[in-house]
């Protein structure tokens, strides 16, 4: 009998692992930590096979530790970080380097030649997306012009690209399926989310070859089986991070939205059958569906450092030993003391879109301490969140409802008031606050009739704790007015 989900969550930092029962209970987990690498300033970097072989390793020691027979699985969900690159030959397996992370800045210059040349608002219409080196195109590009013979093996048809989605499943396939799903293609800057096909006007203009490209599918869907300890199992669901989480967080309903505090942060709301163009910097995407259901799309808002922020605390500045201690030191400080920290290490992503911009501290006095500032970079993090509501908020044309959280950083209760406060929204946090496993779970059982429908799904989701607003507004409008006074001077500084 079939018993439990696993879901493979390749994030940024880790490789993880976790099993669901049918109620969405923990029956394990296994980490992987994924080393990034630094090669120049404002560039970022992964090792394709520490990326699998992290994932890989995560996956064996989740089940060896639940006791668990494989057989009992019903099937394998992969989410993963999204807009990263990666190339490999499709005869040898191996990559022809490393993968090129979404945080990497280094092809900026190309976005900037392209922007000179008018293509702006034709990539915008075709995908959704701003012209950004945030996302999956122009990393590509780059592969293929400086990496020797990548070109050429490209165009013979030796190469083969995907996001880290693609790559684990055409490993843990053995090499036999060569895909993604809707959620992934759109982050591309490539995939026209108007015809739902690989747009060739772009691969034309930046010269990518469509053979490299995979096969494109619902997030809910089967994908192929995967060998896991003497188990065939199959895997029935990938979907983008973020869209995993909106799935997880169970934002069904037009309106519904989430914010995920990771690494970055990443706000989604469910726009429907709308695919709803924003005026305010936002972009528009897919959310994850079952293959059987209409395409549904989403408005989403980045956050380039978000729970990256609090890292850069404990292992550039020293300030703290773990990441769990910016909660106990932030709230021995009853405000951050007019601090402001603007975390911009590799400019700013929604609704700015400036790649130049840096980060800053601002408001520094003789008085200013260490809990200061470590409260002040917690508060970055919603507030750059509020950037993204605000924005939001000007495309529906009214207020959002409850805010609902996940993430590693939604744990932190000083963070989630502050975020209630400085919003003037209520924020729920999940008592699961794994919803991006959680959701390619939910999608993986859908698919493999696990699970009954999404009613199932949002009835084992009600538990949780709300922070409502307790600031007054006057004091709200003060703060917000000084962070975007910080703003715009880390805009103006280059």
């Amino acid at each position: 009998m079939k018993k439990y989900i696993l879901a493979l969550d390749e994030g940024t930092t880790s490789a993880r692992s976790i099993l669901f029962d049918a109620d969405f209970r923990i029956i394990s987990m296994a980490q992987q930590e994924i080393p990034q690498i630094y090669p120049k300033p404002g560039w970022v970097e992964q090792d394709p096979m520490r990326i699998y072989a992290g994932q890989y390793a995560s996956m064996t020691e989740c089940i060896a530790k639940s006791g668990v027979n494989p057989e009992e699985i019903a099937a394998i969900g992969i989410t993963n970080q999204r807009e990263t690159t990666v190339l490999w030959n499709r005869y040898t397996g191996k990559p022809i380097g490393n993968a090129i992370v979404w945080q990497c800045r280094r092809t900026a210059p190309l976005c900037e030649q392209l922007d000179a040349q008018g293509y702006t608002d034709a990539i915008a219409e075709a995908t959704g997306l701003r012209l950004d080196a945030y996302f999956s195109a122009t990393k590509i590009r780059w592969m293929l012009d400086h990496v020797p013979g990548a070109r050429e093996s490209a165009e013979k048809g030796e190469l083969l690209f995907g996001t880290v989605d693609t790559w684990l499943l055409w490993k843990l396939t053995g090499g036999a399926v060569h895909a993604t799903d809707r959620t992934n293609a759109s982050r591309t800057m490539l995939y026209n989310i108007n015809t739902l096909s690989w747009d060739k006007n772009l691969l034309r203009l930046l010269g990518i070859p469509e053979g490299i490209l995979p096969n494109v599918h619902a997030s809910g869907d089967f994908y192929g089986y995967t060998e896991l300890m003497g188990a065939h199992l199959p895997v029935c669901g990938i979907a983008g991070d973020q869209q995993a989480a909106l799935f997880g967080q169970c934002c069904f309903a037009p309106g519904d939205v989430k914010n995920t505090y990771g690494t970055g942060c990443f706000l989604l709301a469910n726009t429907g059958a709308e695919r709803v163009v924003s005026k305010n910097g936002l972009i528009t995407t897919f959310a994850a569906t079952c293959q059987d259901e209409p395409v549904e799309y989403a408005l989403e808002g980045s956050v380039f450092v978000g729970g990256a922020v609090i890292q850069w605390l404990r292992d550039e500045l020293r300030l703290i030993s773990d990441a769990a201690d910016s909660e106990y030191f932030a709230g021995k400080a009853k405000d951050s003391g007019g601090v402001y920290v603007v975390p911009a290490f590799s400019g700013m992503g929604a609704p700015y879109w400036d790649m130049h911009a840096r980060g800053a501290i601002f408001g520094l006095t003789r008085g200013t301490g260490s809990r200061h500032i470590i409260r002040a970079a917690l508060e970055s993090i919603a507030y750059q969140t509020q950037d993204l509501i605000a924005a939001m908020q000007g495309d529906f044309g009214h207020a959002l409802g409850t805010l609902r959280a996940d993430g590693g950083a939604a744990s932190n209760a000083v963070l989630m008031q502050f975020q209630s406060d400085i919003s003037a929204l209520p924020v729920f946090c999940p008592a699961c606050t794994e919803a991006t496993a959680k959701g390619v779970a939910a999608l993986a059982g859908l698919t493999s009739g696990f699970f009954r429908d999404r009613a199932e799904i949002a009835a084992k989701s009600a538990d949780g704790i709300t922070y409502h607003p307790q600031m007054a507004g006057v004091d709200r409008e003060k703060l917000l007015n000084g962070w975007h006074c910080a703003v715009r001077a880390c805009r103006g500084f280059v």
